[in-house]
């Protein structure tokens, strides 16, 4: 048991890097000498406390030291600076819908009879940018071109003027966050924006993922017929979850993410008596509220 807890199945010389029946019959023939059926490991694992579960994604280039860091040290001087300033605390990120890409979803249809589905065949996308804030506030912005330097300057300056005070925004590491007009542009704001990036290749720690994960959900790309089509649906949504912030109080208690609200132990207190605080299901990505 303390193998499966401490090593993957990749590590101990087999294939893969998930523990399933098969993997697990394997290694107690090796180490104990037990030959088992695959129906008998999994009786055996539920007897010990071991439960098939989705693993959680991490991308092998996280820096665990630098991710620490952020959690102990320099998320909480954020934090304490906007407290102490009266800004608004803001998370944003860029995603984009990609119509060749989107599953269709499923249909009811008699067995052995596969319903068709006719999409467009060409290809077109739109892309998002959009912010949040944890008492449920969210900016957003559908744009068909390329992310730039322009357009995250044009998104920050909506936010600034929007939020009518000081906006400390919390983004990831994209070159366009740190590249040389963005960073020309703060310097001539900074009484109203000021940008602090995320640790790389940890988009766990950003609630606004749970957002785009929630749009690409619900919004079907292989179902448009033009880029405009698209756009419309994607603003549409937005404009949604615009009107319902107790969905976007939700993302923030997600547990990769719930570091961002356990400071606002009052605010969050308040959520859950008056009940609109909603849960993200990490299965199938859907929002149960």
């Amino acid at each position: 048991m303390q193998a499966m807890r401490d090593y993957t199945p990749a590590d101990l010389g087999q294939g893969g890097v998930m523990w399933t029946r098969a993997s697990v019959r394997t290694l107690i023939r090796l180490v104990c000498g037990v030959s088992m059926t695959e129906r008998g490991v999994g009786k055996w694992l539920r007897r010990h406390g071991f439960t098939p579960q989705r693993p959680a994604r991490r991308s092998y280039r996280q820096k665990d030291d630098e991710v620490g860091r952020w959690l102990q040290e320099e998320y909480p001087a954020i934090r304490a600076r906007a407290s102490g300033e009266k800004a608004e605390l803001v998370w944003a990120d860029q995603c984009g819908l990609r119509s060749d890409t989107a599953p269709p979803g499923r249909s009811w249809a008699p067995a052995g009879q596969t319903p068709l589905v006719r999409v467009n065949g060409r290809r077109f996308r739109v892309n998002v940018m959009s912010a949040l804030a944890s008492r449920g506030a969210l900016w957003s912005t559908v744009f068909p071109g390329r992310f730039t330097s322009q357009v995250f300057c044009a998104f920050l300056e909506r936010i600034a003027r929007h939020a009518g005070r000081k906006v400390h925004v919390i983004a990831d590491r994209h070159p366009v966050h740190h590249s040389k007009a963005v960073r020309a542009w703060l310097a001539e704001n900074a009484e109203r924006v000021e940008l602090h990036l995320m640790p790389g290749y940890s988009p766990e720690l950003n609630p606004d993922e749970l957002l785009n994960a929630d749009l690409k959900h619900h919004v079907h790309a292989a179902r448009a017929t033009s880029a405009d089509d698209l756009a419309h649906e994607t603003r549409r949504f937005l404009r949604r979850r615009q009107k319902q912030p107790h969905i976007v109080c939700g993302y923030f208690a997600v547990r990769h993410v719930r570091y961002t609200i356990q400071w606002e132990t009052h605010q969050f207190r308040v959520n859950i008596s008056c009940g609109c605080l909603c849960w993200w299901c990490d299965w199938g990505g859907r929002v149960w509220y």
